[in-house]
């Protein structure tokens, strides 16, 4: 049977908003991608979904993509979070 959590919401995209709310550091799409344990076509794609959303914005530095969420992306990734403790 699925955890609580997995019941509400799709789990990847929203420990994805998590991870990135979670931890100060700069992330990349294939750092994030291990972190939530997805390859990173996976992982990139449904960051695109999220961009879309107005959640997340990425900056382009050369060659490499960093991820930050927007306001609005990190005040989502607060309520889910208090969400999958309250689960727990």
């Amino acid at each position: 049977m699925k955890d609580s959590f997995e019941v509400f919401f799709r789990k990847k995209p929203a420990l994805m908003l998590v991870a990135l709310k979670k931890s100060s550091k700069i992330r990349y799409g294939s750092i994030l991608a291990k972190e939530v344990d997805c390859t990173y076509s996976h992982a990139v794609k449904i960051l695109q979904g999220i961009e879309k959303l107005g959640l997340v914005v990425f900056e382009k530095k050369g060659r490499i993509k960093l991820i930050k969420l927007t306001k609005k992306g990190e005040d989502i990734a607060d309520n889910i979070d208090n969400i999958k403790n309250l689960l727990k």
